[in-house]
């Protein structure tokens, strides 16, 4: 690999995505140079790619795509004593402003000036080179792969929505969706000690993989209509903590209708701006409904849980492809097929497949 190759993935508008040349950043003081290993595609790559836009975040002008993303360290600016040259890293893609009320009170996700990788207007990290604040790169340890780091986005939001519905010892949890958010939400539940694991979809591939993870209930919802009654005759109750990971409005419903009365509904899936739901039924059960936002201060426990055995994240990846591939790669995760999961692109140029 030559020193000026930095390929490049640029998403310049709607279904025009483009590998291209570009040159390799300088790291500030405050930042690391990495070279890049392994990005996974997310659902809002592709969504970006599809549409151009995903709610009020519009790809105007050239847009570096990806953000679920490993990397070797290269350089380090001149104020990083946390990392060196050689160090592998797994990187948390958003980064604050870390002065606003926010930011300062623990809930950065929500910072206003939140730069997040592959958000419009700023670049993502699908290329050979990129640079980071070094506080946002987590170290791996050696016998944690860099697929797996790259794989600690995705489980970060599990885990946060997983702390955010309170999941704990003994808890039955119902996941609505069991796309790649839906199924690290059965790895993070399970970690956090849920005794239950109820998930929908109507993919059965996909409710197969949930199986594979530890739900301990699928329900294939083209087939089984009343959903509620079905889960009342599984276990005899309705589950205390519900997680969303589709956001429709048809799933929202049913999220407030099959969650027992007093327990906590999280959506994770980004609705329309406006839906209709049961909200009277949902005050006179005291359901607590709470939103999800990405994550903030969850890589740390996300990666412990992977270091440390309890979960394993690579059962998720389907696919690999090099960076040379991506326009191939896109394709797979955006028409999902090979019973596609999760796909990984790797940037280094001497990977192997």
């Amino acid at each position: 690999m030559t020193t000026k190759d930095n390929l490049t993935a640029v998403l310049y508008k709607k279904e025009d995505l483009r590998l291209e040349q570009r040159p390799i950043p300088v790291p500030k003081d405050d930042e690391v140079l990495l070279r890049m290993d392994s990005v996974g595609i997310c659902g809002s790559d592709v969504h970006y790619l599809v549409h151009g836009r995903i709610a009020h975040f519009v790809v105007d002008k050239p847009m570096v795509i990806g953000h679920e993303a490993s990397g070797i360290v290269d350089k380090v600016g001149k104020n990083v004593k946390s990392l060196k040259p050689g160090d592998r890293v797994a990187i948390e893609p958003g980064v604050p402003c870390r002065v606003c009320t926010f930011c300062k009170t623990g809930k950065y996700n929500l910072c206003d000036e939140m730069v997040f990788c592959a958000t419009p207007p700023y670049d993502g990290n699908l290329t050979r080179y990129y640079t980071h604040p070094a506080d946002f790169c987590f170290k791996l340890p050696d016998h944690v792969s860099m697929e797996e780091g790259a794989l600690l986005e995705p489980l970060s939001v599990g885990v946060h929505a997983c702390r955010q519905a309170n999941v704990m010892i003994g808890d039955s949890v119902l996941i609505l969706g069991s796309g790649p958010i839906g199924l690290v939400n059965i790895l993070a539940a399970k970690s956090m000690g849920a005794s239950t694991i109820i998930i929908t979809d109507i993919v059965d591939s996909r409710l197969a993989k949930a199986k594979e993870l530890g739900a301990t209930h699928t329900i294939n919802t083209k087939s089984i209509t009343k959903v509620k009654e079905h889960i009342e005759k599984l276990l005899g109750d309705l589950p205390n903590k519900t997680i969303d990971c589709v956001g429709a409005e048809a799933t929202i419903r049913l999220g407030i209708e099959a969650t027992r009365a007093g327990g906590n509904l999280v959506v994770v899936g980004l609705a329309a701006d406006e839906v209709k739901i049961p909200m009277a039924y949902a005050l006179s059960r005291e359901i607590t409904i709470l939103g999800v936002f990405r994550y903030c201060n969850d890589y740390p426990l996300a990666l412990d849980i992977v270091a440390s055995g309890k979960v394993n994240v690579k059962p998720l990846i389907t696919h690999h492809y090099t960076l040379e591939e991506t326009l191939e790669a896109f394709e797979t995760a955006r028409t999902g097929r090979g019973n596609a999961i999760k796909v990984m692109i790797h940037a280094n140029a001497d990977y192997k497949k």
